[in-house]
């Protein structure tokens, strides 16, 4: 789904690194964000449109660089979309619901689902629940 919100709007609510990533498809340097090694209870949020994405039960240590996540609350609220850029076949994760670039999904997870989203801090809020 594209953003109903302009390009305008999303420069005036985001700082400049937050729109790299989110609007233009960037990426943080790995081992920088914010969330990385956050071990707090709660959701992780979409930070254009506040859309839960994730929980800290979703998450895990995968030594990458980037928070990941072993599963996502809904599924539906992720679109998922071929990335062949870099000389590599890989699958880019946005948001549903307003289009935000937040990393992308790959095969080598842990169990149940086998999967790791692999997410830019700058693409995510946090709302604990401690």
């Amino acid at each position: 789904m594209a953003s109903s919100k302009d390009n305008q709007y999303w420069l005036e609510k985001l700082d400049a690194d937050t729109y790299h990533v989110t609007r233009e498809g960037g990426t943080e340097y790995p081992f920088t964000g914010k969330l990385l090694h956050n071990k707090k209870s709660g959701e992780y949020l979409c930070v254009c449109c506040e859309t839960p994405l994730f929980t800290h039960q979703h998450k895990f240590d995968s030594g990458c660089g980037w928070p990941a996540f072993h599963d996502a609350i809904d599924w539906q609220l992720i679109t998922f979309i071929e990335d062949n850029s870099h000389g590599m076949k890989r699958t880019e994760i946005r948001c549903a619901e307003c289009d935000a670039h937040l990393g992308h999904i790959f095969d080598d997870g842990p169990k149940p689902t086998g999967k790791r989203f692999c997410v830019n801090s700058l693409s995510l809020s946090f709302n604990s629940n401690e």
